[in-house]
């Protein structure tokens, strides 16, 4: 139930850290992967990685907060099917600062990526998924932000509410096509984009004391929520988000 043989994957912001884990865990159960990130010859590693499992992966250039260069992109994904079976929306930016010093530039930067990009990737994946016989899966990346309010992230945590709240209302839209749509919310995970927190070790001690599991998420937890979600394991889950987080969001 959890083999993706066969299938076509799309995650974007695929270059490194959470994007990377999953592009890789998707190979891993079996599917073919294209991935995605502003510039090609950064998706190098991740692509060597799926190569390496003898999934066949494709890479392309493309900003997700470029809306119009999504239709073009998407239209040069190869298939061996000829389908899309699967959309990760994974590209993700963040900035903290104080909220009074935040200025239009940055929110529009973060909830560009973050929520917009997310947005119109679906659509334009959707439009192709309603045509399959088999329909598709869009998995978004929300976040804890999506659910708690966090100090000197409030653009951030914007974008990942709104996404939560997208990830619900087009699964109610597009269950109809046949195209289930969900989300997981990663915890703490040590990646380059976070890698600034995790270097104070003072902060470190403070966040694992909050974790019930005592320790940091790591590439398997993410890719395997994933997987469990694009499989047909879960082909009667949609609108859900799953958090991945050690139990931190049930503990607080």
């Amino acid at each position: 139930m959890f083999d993706l043989t066969g299938r076509t994957a799309l995650v974007t912001g695929a270059s490194r850290g959470l994007g990377q884990w999953i592009a890789v865990a998707l190979a891993e159960a079996g599917a073919d992967v294209c991935i995605t990130a502003r510039s090609e010859a950064s998706l190098a590693e991740t692509r060597q990685k799926i190569e390496v499992l003898g999934r066949s992966c494709q890479t392309l250039a493309q900003d997700v907060t470029d809306i119009a260069s999504i239709d073009t992109a998407l239209s040069s994904v190869r298939s061996g099917s000829g389908t899309l079976d699967i959309l990760v929306n994974n590209a993700g930016y963040e900035q903290v600062s104080p909220s009074l010093d935040v200025d239009e530039d940055t929110w529009d930067r973060i909830v560009g990526t973050n929520l917009k990009g997310a947005f119109f990737w679906s659509q334009a994946a959707a439009r192709r998924m309603a045509g399959q016989a088999a329909g598709g899966c869009i998995i978004n990346l929300c976040s804890l932000t999506s659910y708690v309010g966090i100090p000197t992230a409030v653009p951030y945590g914007s974008s990942k509410s709104g996404l939560l709240g997208m990830t619900r209302a087009l699964s109610a839209e597009w269950a109809a096509h046949g195209i289930r749509v969900n989300a997981v919310a990663p915890g703490y995970f040590r990646t380059a984009m976070t890698d600034v927190f995790y270097q104070d070790e003072g902060w470190t001690a403070k966040m694992l004391d909050k974790i019930p599991q005592k320790r940091f998420g790591a590439a398997s937890d993410i890719g395997g929520a994933v997987v469990f979600l694009a499989s047909d394991a879960a082909a009667y889950i949609t609108g859900q988000c799953i958090p991945v987080d050690g139990g931190f969001l049930a503990s607080i």
